[in-house]
């Protein structure tokens, strides 16, 4: 089901997908162009009730944010043939069983250049995330870079890792294994920059509750462990 969350932006919530032993909720978003069509970032599992995102405009670019949300783009590009499928770094090696048609970096696409901004966040070593900004709803949309489960949801083993992991605060967080794994801080710090220079009114992330205000402040929060 389709969820209003600003100006030309939809999202929609899936069913949890297992990964290491946790089960991780799933968010996509939908974002309107001036044109008419429509950009889906992360794409969860396609079900008839999605099938509403016809109504809004015609599906043109399916967009993979890192090379961890890719489960879905197969299903996708099968129901909408016309569309074009965006690659993150490392997701054609990761997926050669998918005909991708335009690798994402950090200068926005022909197809949404001034209407999306985005820019890699490098350094990392479990993935090169895309981070996108859409404009017109003020909306940063992060993918695993940010994150918050619910504790009740979690028990056993799952609720000891998760905690010390930083995924079960009070407000989304950097979990702390894609801390460590920002190998490269320089160029992390340079990337984050340019997240920071957008005019945030909100943050949605595929795994963690939305920030709807204040949304600047949060992402000096959220990252001061990196700016300092």
């Amino acid at each position: 089901m389709l969820k209003e969350f600003g100006q030309k932006i939809w999202t929609a919530d899936g069913p949890d997908v297992a990964v290491a032993g946790f089960h991780y909720p799933t968010r996509m978003a939908v974002i309107g162009l001036s044109d008419g069509s429509l950009f889906i970032w992360s794409p969860i599992q396609l079900t008839d009730g999605l099938r509403a995102v016809d109504a809004i405009g015609h599906v043109r670019h399916i967009v993979a944010p890192n090379s961890l949300h890719h489960l879905f783009l197969q299903e996708w590009k099968h129901a909408y043939p016309g569309a074009k499928v965006h690659a993150p770094p490392g997701l054609r090696r990761k997926r050669e069983d998918i005909i991708f048609d335009a690798d994402l970096g950090s200068a926005p696409s022909a197809g949404w250049i001034g209407e999306i901004d985005q820019v890699l966040m490098h350094g990392n070593l479990i993935t090169t995330e895309v981070v996108f900004f859409h404009v017109k709803s003020g909306t940063v949309l992060f993918t695993d870079l940010i994150q918050q489960f619910p504790a009740e949801r979690l028990s056993g083993w799952r609720a000891i890792v998760a905690k010390p992991d930083l995924m079960t605060g009070p407000e989304p967080s950097v979990p702390r294994k894609f801390r460590v794994a920002f190998a490269n801080r320089r160029a992390a710090r340079d990337s984050l920059q340019h997240i920071l220079a957008w005019p945030a009114e909100k943050v949605l992330m595929a795994h963690g509750t939305p920030i709807e205000q204040d949304a600047r402040a949060y992402l000096r929060r959220a990252f001061d462990w990196l700016i300092a």
